[in-house]
């Protein structure tokens, strides 16, 4: 290498010759290396790179980490002795990368966008005082870097110009980006319409979906720098024939140093059955009783170090029913990447359990599909004595988790507190008054409030990918199970009940499989989970574990459907089946003989229709 940067120093090469040669670089990795877009998957992308010196002349050894968009490291790779690097099979959506060699200032890009079927390629530029990365290629079929010097130095150097035959299908013939190109009022606009289906609730989520219902969701770029997206929910309760709508928007900014906080403001409504007692409603105005909610929240991401980085926001909820509640959820998730060691994350959460620490930015879609969960997702409200209430809970968490080739080892343990437990409760009618139940949106079942509980669980995980197609992860842990001190009620006073439940630890096993058919690329997730289904275990969020437990077999499935020629987009079937088995009920004789049922995850079977554009 020192004779390397030897020559490099007696050619002194100037401005359109140093571009020459790291343009020649590039076009012969690529070309030994083969990366022809026929290999690619049509859901997945791919990125590869140059890394050379002011000159031009190729680095060995670099040190290529690539994060994604969150800031968490997904891979490393080091550059051979063409000053080359490349990932492959990556997740579409946008990652980071930073580059670092001895003897150079690190050079450092964000909002690199992968594709799915699309590869992307970067040159860097190592320099002593300031590095950079530049994007030189991405999409095939869509506009390249090349700008006129470029050009005038191929046309002055034909000895240069069989290099370009290498890649046949490139075009460069007009830069991919022009600083003094004026940007589009609306840009990079994609969407999601869902027509769905089903018979029971959303299970273990907190919250709820329809019988029947459309949701839509769509995201677009305001000026090229402003990320805004809006996603609505309406539908209608079989049972109840009442509707039930919401609607939510996100706005965030990406300007010189990355992202900007994400705000979002949700809107929910849902008229309840009847069940709710008339002595309730007394004196209230209206007579079918609505339950509404008002939402703002803000996330942001801070990297403090190289290593560590920092998530945090808070959630301003406000409820109206009965009366009006209002409070904060605060949380935050502060992360550690020590190396080949491992990511260590501790997180904290009050209040609602924060939805925006668990999404994954892979792609487009799935932050589309992240809106939607998140306007389903209802305030946990429940009755006592004739008081509306809200579940709160305080969590702390400690993770860990390290990646070894296609396998990742993951633990993690939680403490916490539960203040007004709503619970699933199926209880026969007449047994409790109307001020101790509020009837669920999408069942037959009620809410319960439960009192209050504190537990501890831990988790521990074993992932391993067999090939680009499938995976299998098996998890143990516990969750800290709700306990009844018997199971026969004396009496038809709900604080019986209450004064009944106590905090044991039951463990658990779970076996996940995912992954997706070839050749009718059906993607299809399917898990399975052990334990004493004599207790009731509440679920628990998660903050820093990819793996989230869930009662009973689970099955999910979705499938490309053949579109007309003349939409641009694709459909796509999807079918959901929760707790099939209809596990984690847990009966208790009443005081006149009949049964009540705590309800864990109860069994839910959904369908629908999406078209995505």
């Amino acid at each position: 290498m020192a004779a390397a940067h030897a020559s490099a120093s007696r050619l002194r090469l100037r401005g359109g010759a140093a571009k020459l040669v790291r343009l020649v670089a590039v076009c012969a990795v690529l070309g030994t290396a083969a990366w022809s877009s026929s290999a690619l998957s049509p859901f997945s992308g791919s990125l590869a790179g140059f890394v050379g010196d002011t000159a031009g002349v190729p680095q060995m050894g670099a040190a290529v980490l690539l994060y994604n968009h969150q800031g968490r490291l997904v891979e490393r790779a080091y550059t051979n002795k063409r000053g080359a690097f490349g990932f492959a099979s990556l997740v579409p959506g946008f990652y980071s990368i930073r580059v670092n060699l001895s003897s150079f200032v690190p050079a450092y890009k964000q909002n690199v966008s992968i594709r799915a079927g699309a590869r992307s390629f970067l040159s860097v530029n190592l320099s002593s005082v300031l590095s950079s990365i530049e994007l030189i290629r991405t999409m095939p079929g869509q506009s390249a870097i090349m700008s006129d010097d470029w050009k005038w130095v191929l046309r002055s150097a034909p000895a240069t110009r069989p290099v370009l035959r290498l890649l046949p299908e490139d075009d460069f013939s007009r830069p991919e980006v022009n600083s003094r190109t004026r940007p589009q009022i609306f840009s990079d606009t994609h969407g999601l319409v869902r027509f769905s289906a089903g018979d029971g609730t959303w299970a273990s989520s907190p919250g709820s979906r329809q019988d029947l219902g459309t949701a839509f969701a769509l995201a677009t770029s305001l000026l090229g720098g402003n990320q805004i997206q809006i996603s609505g929910n309406m539908g209608f309760e079989l049972d109840s024939g009442l509707p039930t709508g919401g609607f939510r928007t996100s706005y965030s900014r990406t300007d010189s140093d990355g992202l900007s906080p994400e705000l979002n403001l949700t809107m929910r409504q849902a008229f309840l059955p009847a069940r709710v007692g008339a002595g309730l409603l007394a004196g209230k105005s209206g007579n079918t009783p609505v339950l509404q909610s008002l939402s703002l929240s803000m996330i942001d991401h801070h990297r403090l170090t190289d290593e560590l980085s920092l998530d945090y926001g808070v959630s301003l909820e406000s409820v109206a029913f009965l009366s009006r509640l209002n409070f904060a959820s605060p949380f935050a998730r502060v992360t550690y990447q020590y190396g080949g060691w491992g990511t260590f994350e501790a997180a904290y959460s009050s209040g609602f359990p924060p939805l925006e620490l668990t999404a994954s930015h892979g792609t487009p879609e799935s932050d589309l599909q992240q809106d939607l969960t998140a306007l389903a997702a209802f305030p946990r409200i429940a009755l006592r004595g004739g008081r509306a209430t809200v579940q709160r809970s305080e969590n702390f968490e400690l993770g860990y988790s390290r990646a070894h080739g296609g396998r990742v080892y993951s633990v993690g343990i939680f403490r916490e507190s539960v203040l007004n437990a709503s619970l699933l409760a199926a209880v026969p009618a007449g047994y409790y008054p109307s001020g101790e139940l509020l009837p669920d949106i999408a069942s037959n079942a009620s809410i319960f409030n439960a009192g209050s509980y504190r537990r501890m669980g831990y988790l521990a995980s074993l992932s391993q990918a067999l090939g680009e197609d499938l995976s299998v992860a098996l998890a143990v842990g516990s969750g800290g199970a709700l306990l009844a001190a018997r199971t026969e009620l004396r009496s038809a006073n709900p604080e019986e009940l209450r004064n009944l439940m106590r905090v044991g630890n039951r463990k658990w096993a779970a076996l996940r499989v995912a992954g997706q058919a070839r050749w009718t690329g059906t993607r299809f997730s399917t898990g399975y989970q052990w334990t004493d289904y004599r207790y009731l275990v509440p679920g628990h969020l998660y903050l820093t574990q990819k793996i989230q437990p869930e009662a009973g077999l689970n099955v999910f499935l979705r499938q490309p459907v053949p579109a007309l020629a003349l939409l641009n987009g694709r459909l796509e079937a999807s079918a959901e089946l929760r707790n099939l088995l209809a596990q984690g009920y847990l009966p208790i004789t009443t005081s006149d003989g009949r049964r009540l049922y705590l309800i864990q995850s109860p069994r839910a079977l959904r369908g629908g229709l999406s078209f995505i554009f």
